[in-house]
């Protein structure tokens, strides 16, 4: 149930239709915008009439959502979710991009890349410190040590930070460390760790699952959203198709998708989208240009060389184009990066 309260409504009147609705069995979620304070109730709609709220004083309208995402829905927030981070904003008019390598793999690696990418105007610097390898014997990553590396060399660099968590246990030591905590594709329905992320105040990158659908995204941001932390970032990061020729099949389309359905901002991932250096380019801007709120790329000093995943990471002068680039595509369809 959405209970969207009229321009002025005071908070005598607000309390009156959470009390309501809390009696009725809802769980009220409330969104304060810049015109309309809007209540999700989250329990049983089906026996309810909009009618009995929009009578109360102080009610604009009232609708059943029958969507199975409540909070998640364009509905519950109309004009678009803008997540602030100190002095940067993600779903705003800038497109923000987070860059950095993989893995983070030494001090003067990740420094290295900070400088680098800091420059060309990235916000964020992304780096694994836990990776979620599908050979055992593959790179896992350099653990607590690598986050602090990232840490000190963002915070030199006037960056943030977001960095994978692989499982609750790591949340304490990721609250330490990073900005924004990162579920990747295989963790987008590990549902107990959704849960755990929910019950915190710290920005969630959810990546979209290797064969999930867009709904499946939504209703996983809804488990986090559920919790009560709704700075939710969602991300397009390829879906896994019949095509061979790429790693992944960057599904364009799911970034306009979601911005039709949901109020949350999304940012598009080139790097796993294909898995190929030679597509980030076209595929960046394919995303600036279908709407993305952000790009998420891989950078390396030499990717040739890198401990994981070289084939899909830029290197320092391939990043600076790529980012002309997508200025060019965000100035013409009016945004900045």
């Amino acid at each position: 149930m959405l209970v969207v309260m009229q321009q002025g409504a005071t908070d005598e009147q607000i309390q009156r239709v959470i009390d309501r609705l809390v009696s009725l069995g809802f769980t009220v979620h409330r969104s304060t915008g810049v015109m309309h304070t809007v209540l999700g109730g989250v329990g049983p709609v089906e026996d309810m009439d909009p009618a009995d709220f929009e009578v109360m004083d102080g009610v604009k309208e009232c609708h059943r959502i029958v969507s199975p995402y409540k909070l998640v829905s364009r509905h519950f927030r109309p004009q678009g979710t803008v997540i602030k981070i100190g002095d940067v904003e993600i779903g705003g008019d800038h497109v923000v991009t987070m860059a950095g390598p993989c893995s983070v793999e030494s001090r003067e690696q990740i420094e290295c890349i900070a400088a680098i990418v800091a420059a060309q105007g990235a916000k964020v610097l992304r780096g694994g410190a836990f990776k979620p390898r599908s050979s055992p014997y593959s790179f896992q990553g350099l653990g607590e040590e690598g986050l602090k590396l990232m840490r000190a060399a963002a915070d030199r660099h006037g960056l943030l930070v977001v960095s994978e968590i692989m499982d609750h246990t790591q949340l304490p030591m990721l609250l330490t460390y990073a900005d924004i905590l990162q579920i990747g594709a295989r963790n987008m329905q590990n549902f107990n760790l959704l849960r755990e992320v929910g019950r915190v105040r710290k920005p969630v990158l959810l990546k979209r699952g290797i064969s999930a659908t867009i709904e499946e995204l939504l209703l996983a941001a809804e488990y986090i959203m559920s919790g009560g932390n709704y700075d939710v970032i969602l991300c397009e990061r390829g879906i896994r198709t019949f095509e061979t020729y790429t790693r992944n099949t960057m599904d364009v389309s799911a970034i306009p998708v979601v911005k039709k359905l949901s109020h949350l901002p999304i940012v598009g991932d080139p790097s796993h989208g294909t898995g190929r250096r030679d597509l980030i380019f076209p595929m960046a801007r394919a995303a600036v240009a279908a709407g993305a709120d952000g790009l998420l790329v891989e950078v390396h000093p030499d990717p040739d060389h890198a401990a994981s995943d070289g084939a899909q990471t830029l290197n320092p002068a391939q990043y600076a184009e790529m980012m002309q680039q997508v200025r060019s595509i965000a100035s013409a369809v009016g945004r900045s990066a």
